[in-house]
């Protein structure tokens, strides 16, 4: 693994905890984004090289020359929201809108 699929992989297990776990966020497969990392990223589909750094919030022209840099590209998401009215959710439901808005959360760019 070169030093750039190196620096990937550790800037998703700080932001997300686990490959597993980013990997669900972007819907990509946990063995896709493992060959990526180890065949590396010049050598993947543009498309999930696009997911990933879309998600990492890296500029995907950089990383094609193996430097990681901050995306220029601004994403302007000012408010999440998840209503609930009128409607007759079970408490297990209400949990699981309670984790899936702390994985929402979780995701967002650090920065």
């Amino acid at each position: 693994m070169a030093e750039t699929e190196i620096k990937i992989r550790e800037m998703i297990i700080e932001r997300y905890g686990s490959l597993n776990k980013f990997c669900e966020i972007i819907g990509m497969p946990w063995t896709t984004l493992d060959s990526i990392l180890k065949r590396g990223i010049a050598n993947s589909n543009i498309t999930n090289v696009i997911k990933i750094t879309k998600e990492l919030g890296i500029d995907t022209e950089s990383l094609a020359t193996g430097t990681i840099v901050k995306s220029s590209k601004k994403t302007n998401i000012s408010t999440i929201a998840a209503h609930k009215d009128g409607e007759n959710f079970t408490p297990d439901e209400l949990a699981k809108i309670e984790e899936y808005k702390k994985l929402l959360l979780a995701a967002r760019p650090k920065g």
